[in-house]
């Protein structure tokens, strides 16, 4: 038995790697011209920085186009760590902007639909920052085909991501409604007091949105949502100054909490 399992276990090793050097070999082949797109003296140039973007855009373009072997998640994981060193060179995306972030995310949920946080920062990046609210949002509809309300868990909140984008960026109340009250269905069935305070929440926005397409509330409540998810202070500045210019207030208690007062006018 035991010499029928040594075997088996070299076909397995041989077999992955021969799938891990088939992915790295596709990029192999393109590394000539990824180079003359790098190869010049002044990293820190505007000129530099746009040929590093072209690069990086050919080789996502590459990935979309390169089978992953069976190594899909970890091909996923590998480009959300490239996202985000991408995301966080602050000097870079100065100069050429954020327009690649939902680039990034056609590979990574394209591997591992079932990839949460993602969808999080998809939504962040790919509409806030890079303002390309329609690409953001086509991502997550093809990603959510795949999903079901506990696979993954908790995959409510993907609704929710992109109810908020149809809102906020796309003026699309009514797809914003129908995206809130699908993340209330989800939510629904799970037990546990976060789930039911989504559900509750979502419900509360789409009946807003349904009584008033251009409610404030709805909208403040959005914004919330992306408050409370903010990771940089960028991103918590603008939903402070979108909140208190729809009516609402951000009120921090003396425990450092955020508290969120609605409009009195919907």
């Amino acid at each position: 038995m035991r010499s029928n399992f040594l075997p088996n276990l070299s076909q397995s090793v041989w077999a992955s790697l021969v799938a891990i050097l088939g992915i790295f070999s596709v990029g192999w082949l393109q590394m000539p011209q990824l180079a003359q797109l790098k190869n010049t003296a002044n990293n820190s140039s505007p000129e530099v920085l746009q040929q590093e973007t072209k690069s990086e855009e050919l080789r996502l373009n590459l990935l979309e186009k390169t089978p992953a072997f069976g190594f899909d998640n970890l091909l996923a994981d590998w480009v959300f760590l490239d996202f985000l060193e991408y995301f966080g060179d602050d000097v870079a995306r100065q100069v050429t902007g954020y327009q690649l972030s939902p680039e990034y995310f056609e590979v990574i949920l394209d591997q591992d639909p079932r990839f949460l946080q993602a969808y999080l920062f998809l939504s962040n990046s790919g509409s806030l920052y890079a303002g390309l609210p329609e690409k953001s949002v086509a991502i997550m509809e093809k990603g959510l085909k795949s999903l079901s309300p506990q696979v993954p868990a908790k995959s409510y909140y993907i609704w929710r991501y992109k109810g908020v984008d149809e809102l906020l960026f796309l003026g699309n109340a009514q797809a914003a409604k129908q995206s809130f009250q699908q993340a209330a269905e989800w939510a629904s069935t799970y037990s546990d007091a976060e789930s039911e305070q989504v559900a509750s929440l979502s419900s509360q926005t789409a009946e807003f949105l349904a009584k008033n397409p251009d409610s404030k509330q709805a909208q403040v409540s959005a914004w919330t949502m992306v408050l409370n998810n903010a990771s940089d202070g960028r991103t918590r500045g603008i939903a402070i100054n979108r909140i208190e210019a729809l009516g609402g207030k951000v009120l921090v208690t003396p425990e450092g909490a955020v508290q969120i007062q609605m409009p009195q006018s919907d």
